[in-house]
């Protein structure tokens, strides 16, 4: 349990006590301000502890926000703070800097309910900045119209009270719960009322996790549903899926209604999306197999195209996270759209987000055959990837800015370069960052010669050469710190080479079940570009470099899969097991390993709260 200690004596009829119980705080009550050491060296090491003043007015879900949010080391608003295990020496060294130190003359707070006081007397809001001033960052929390203050008498006591009665709590709450920015579908045909669901799931005890699960398993169904090929058997795929959504809806309003965010959360909330998407091809792709329609190359190709998709969102978004002199009239027009109302909305859904296509998928399945469901996903998602991707090229080159050494750190992490590019990387005798668009010409050149020659000669010798120069030329490409204006480019090019290879060879070889283990190997290998980019997001890197030297990086497994293809591919279902056999390896190395990462200690909270394409 976490302790809270009010700075001094309870205010009699105080309702504070309860709140902070309500909570999850065991409460306690310093005499004196020199007793604050004391009562926090009996807080076990380990724990959560929050320092209130014991005069605070304000709303419930104010000190939820300060104190109870586990994704920071300290958190604060007037007259209330907390800090998690790692701040807690800091804690400990501001009180004995504070024991040392005049208070200030003012003897309380302002009434002002949404700003925090630090240059006041009162004891919590000094403490909070004086472990600013020793360098720990302390989250100071939207409150909005929620009120957070310490007033210094009767009559501001009674204003503040008054201000409490005149909002809403609850209310407030569960519309925080609703992400800021969602897409069209989601905000008007899901949040109304999922957020009411999530408000259900937290009075019954039930955790984002446990609802972050039930939605995966719905997808699961679903998937199977689909998988019957009947027309039944695609109706309730299409409704089930559509609870999916609300489901995965649900568990992250849930997170941010009741601040349950988790390591466990972050991983399964990073991962469980494209599981139930990918898992749901596959199920259209075996529907269709059962009524005699052979769609797994347009099942692959939905999920080349989507994945692909994701690579330019993060590796744009990663280059230009902390540029400097990040301006651009390109950018500038965007925003001048996301003044107007209707351009919004229009502009969230040609992008084609989650909500508007699992949505566009479930009616399909419900009323068409799985060919035509893959027909205009891959239209739809085709034309949403040319219209992201141009503007950000548009942006890109407008934009007068300098690209970090983290940014291009990033870009190289997911780039994904095994031993072979590395080599040649280390045997090029470029090391400054390179001026133009050199980098994306090199890895655009070589995914374009591994590509064509894939589709014009099959699986066969020749593909292994270009397998070969693909290789040589995506080394080359990552050979300079990757800083240029497109730059960016070069992840997404990578992965198009490697994803559509597998696909193109798989395809061409006309040997039975090459495609569905074609599937299960792209599959495998999105994951781990998935798991890598999460953990960049959360600022921990990229997985270990054994990892991804020992699965060969992105170019060592398109050679890989040339030579299976050249010698197995007349053999009839040898190159489906080998495919198969390496698609299990790599899925059984990065699943186990980012298990292992994301439930240690150390692994980051990373919650995304934009919508992802």
């Amino acid at each position: 349990m976490s302790t809270a200690i009010l700075t001094g004596l309870p205010v009699p009829g105080s309702q504070l006590a309860p709140e902070l119980r309500s909570l999850g705080f065991d409460v306690r009550s310093a005499q004196r301000p020199e007793d604050l050491p004391g009562l926090l060296a009996e807080v076990p090491p380990g724990e959560r502890v929050a320092l209130v003043d014991p005069s605070f007015v304000g709303h419930t879900h104010a000190l939820r926000l300060a104190l109870t949010d586990p994704r920071f080391p300290a958190a604060a608003v007037s007259g209330a703070m907390a800090v998690q295990a790692e701040a807690r020496p800091a804690l400990g060294r501001a009180l004995a800097d504070l024991a040392g130190a005049p208070a200030p003359a003012a003897a309380g707070a302002s009434v002002a309910v949404n700003t925090p006081s630090t240059a006041t007397g009162v004891l919590v809001d000094r403490v909070a900045a004086a472990l600013e001033d020793r360098g720990t960052a302390v989250h100071r929390p939207e409150l909005g119209s929620l009120v957070a203050t310490v007033p210094a008498g009767p009559e501001a006591a009674f204003a503040a009270r008054k201000a409490v009665d005149a909002v809403d709590d609850e209310a407030v709450r569960l519309r925080t719960a609703v992400k800021s920015r969602d897409g069209f579908f989601t905000t008007f045909f899901i949040s109304p009322y999922s957020r009411y669901i999530a408000r259900w799931c937290a009075r019954r005890g039930l955790t984002p996790n446990q609802v972050t699960t039930a939605s995966l398993l719905t997808a699961l169904i679903a998937a199977g549903c689909a998988a019957t090929g009947t027309r039944g058997g695609f109706v309730a795929a299409g409704a089930l899926l559509l609870f999916s959504f609300v489901l995965d809806c649900t568990d992250g309003q849930l997170a941010r209604y009741s601040l349950q965010y988790s390591t466990l959360g972050a991983w399964l909330d990073a991962t469980f999306d494209r599981a139930k998407e990918y898992a749901y091809y596959a199920g259209l792709a075996l529907g269709a197999a059962r009524g005699g329609d052979d769609v797994w190359a347009l099942a692959l190709g939905a999920m080349v195209l989507q994945t692909c998709r994701h690579v330019v969102d993060f590796s744009f978004n990663e280059s230009n996270h902390d540029a400097s002199a990040n301006t651009s009239p390109t950018a500038a027009l965007s925003d001048k759209l996301d003044s107007v109302g209707w351009t919004v909305w229009v502009r969230r859904m040609i992008v084609l987000p989650i909500g508007e296509r699992w949505a566009m998928i479930a009616v399909l399945t419900a009323v068409t055959t799985p060919r035509t469901v893959f027909y205009v996903l891959l239209v739809g998602c085709a034309f949403a990837a040319c219209y992201t991707t141009a503007g950000r090229v548009l942006r890109s080159l407008t934009r007068k800015a300098t690209r970090t050494d983290r940014a291009a750190q990033a870009l190289a992490e997911l780039a994904d370069s095994g031993p072979l590019a590395e080599s040649v990387a280390r045997g090029s005798t470029r090391r400054a960052p390179r001026a133009g668009f050199v980098a994306p010409l090199l890895a655009a050149f070589g995914a374009a010669v591994v590509l064509v020659d894939s589709a014009v000669s099959g699986p066969s010798w020749a593909c292994v050469g270009a397998a070969v120069a693909y290789a040589f030329f995506s080394g080359l490409a990552v050979s300079a710190p990757l800083k240029g204006a497109l730059d960016w480019l070069v992840p997404p090019f990578f992965r198009a080479a490697e994803y559509g290879t597998v696909l193109i060879l798989a395809a061409r070889s006309e040997v039975n079940g090459a495609l569905p283990a074609a599937f299960g190997l792209v599959a495998a290998v999105a994951y781990h570009h998935y798991d890598t980019v999460y953990r960049i997001k959360g600022g921990s890197g990229a997985p270990p470099r054994w990892l991804v030297r020992l699965t060969g990086g992105h170019e060592g497994r398109t050679l890989v899969v040339a030579v299976l293809a050249a010698a197995l591919a007349d053999r009839g279902t040898d190159f489906t097991l080998a495919l198969t056999a390496l698609a299990v390896g790599i899925a059984l190395l990065v699943v186990v390993e980012s298990i292992r990462f994301w439930v240690s200690s150390g692994a980051p909270a990373v919650h995304d709260e934009g919508e992802p394409a």
